[in-house]
């Protein structure tokens, strides 16, 4: 499982020309389900996000989560993590989890920072999605389990 991190100021997702998700301050989370994955993966990563210090302190320093911040976060599917750019110019998708189960890891990932009592919206699960941000910084990374 992959999640790419981004700290933004605000993020939002438009379907078919409708917002669905809007967030101010926190994260945007886009999410890659792999063959393999487990809930206990989405838990690891849950857990890792919520308390992943990349907000900067009063001395500038990335030293606060986004619980200590009472940030946003918006999660987004996004299959292509999954993509292997490693032989030729065209991504192979092998290793993306077949949707049913990727969509179920997707909501339990979600439901896990929910639980965390993080405000959580999401974009629409294999929709076209055109995702806006105002990344932070800025600042990102890549956080990876495989369970």
């Amino acid at each position: 499982m992959r999640a790419l991190v981004q700290r933004v100021l605000n993020s939002n997702v438009v379907v078919d020309g409708k917002t669905v998700a809007s967030i101010g301050q926190g994260m945007l989370v886009l999410l890659g389900v792999q063959k393999g994955d487990s809930e206990k993966a989405a838990q690891y990563l849950a857990q890792k996000i919520a308390n992943l210090r990349i907000f900067e302190d009063q001395n500038h320093k990335m030293n606060l989560s986004i619980q200590d911040i009472k940030g946003e976060l918006l999660v987004v599917s996004q299959f292509t993590l999954a993509g292997d750019t490693s032989r030729g110019n065209r991504p192979g998708f092998e290793t993306a989890e077949k949707p049913e189960q990727a969509k179920y890891l997707y909501e339990y990932f979600v439901s896990c920072l929910q639980k965390l009592n993080i405000p959580t919206q999401t974009g629409i699960f294999q929709a076209d999605m055109k995702v806006s941000l105002a990344n932070d910084g800025p600042v990102t990374f890549l956080l990876e389990k495989n369970i």
